[in-house]
């Protein structure tokens, strides 16, 4: 499980947890990463963190191959990733090759480290989080949606690849999810007027509401599951009705 330390990934760790899955939490934040571990064994379940910067091949293998080590990996989640506000006139060369190291690099050197294993153990799940960035127009948002884009075609190529060696590959595609990073945004951009834009944000979906980090963690323990057995090549739309009821 990338981006385990916070967020989406911490509630995806907790689920997998709680359906008695050994969960590796890996994370560039350490700390997170051994907090979110440690949430998980003092409730009696079963997490070791591992640190993991997934835009570094190195950082990756390591992180991999110490998991491979001992036994094997049924699933992995990507989760890791990071947000960028900007229209294609005012992105940088630097952070748009930020956002794709991250994003699209970091997803590609997660799924490229554990086919191989999978491959030999007979079978796996993948699962990639991608955005309704990916498929609609999103203000601001040109490097991000780029790179969820990204997600979700390489997510089709996989499962198209592998449907044959036991391996499925889907991707869920969010609409806004309530977490620490729209908190500390708000607040960066917005100061004063937190509520306000809160409520703003929230209403972009037709629902009425963020999604909950633990929606998309249930969502997620299913894909894993052999409940979904059926289930590849899909992109899921997670996402309060935005993609067909917005007006």
């Amino acid at each position: 499980m990338t981006g385990g330390g916070s967020g989406i990934g911490k509630a995806v760790c907790k689920a997998l947890a709680a359906s008695r899955a050994q969960v590796w939490v890996l994370d560039i934040d350490h700390t997170a990463a051994d907090a979110t571990a440690a949430e998980i064994t003092q409730a009696g379940a079963r997490a070791r963190a591992v640190p993991c910067d997934v835009a570094d091949s190195a950082s990756v293998g390591r992180a991999f191959a110490e998991m491979a080590a001992q036994g094997p990996i049924h699933a992995l989640v990507n989760s890791a990733g990071i947000a960028h506000i900007g229209t294609l006139a005012d992105t940088n060369l630097q952070d748009f090759e930020h956002i794709f190291r991250v994003n699209v690099q970091g997803t590609y050197l997660c799924m490229q480290a554990v086919i191989t294993t999978m491959l030999g153990q007979g079978g796996g799940v993948i699962i990639n989080l991608a955005s309704v960035a990916a498929v609609a127009g999103i203000p601001s948002r040109f490097a991000y949606s780029m790179s969820k884009g990204a997600v979700r075609a390489m997510t089709f190529s996989v499962a198209r690849d592998y449907v044959d060696q036991n391996i499925r590959c889907n991707c869920i595609t969010p609409a806004r999810v309530h977490t620490p990073f729209v908190d500390g945004f708000i607040k960066q951009n917005y100061p004063g007027k937190e509520a306000e834009m809160f409520k703003t944000l929230s209403l972009t979906q037709p629902v009425g509401r963020m999604a909950k980090p633990e929606e998309v963690a249930a969502l997620a323990v299913y894909l894993c599951s052999d409940l979904a057995s059926f289930l590849t090549g899909a992109d899921l739309p997670f996402d309060g009705g935005v993609l067909n009821l917005r007006t």
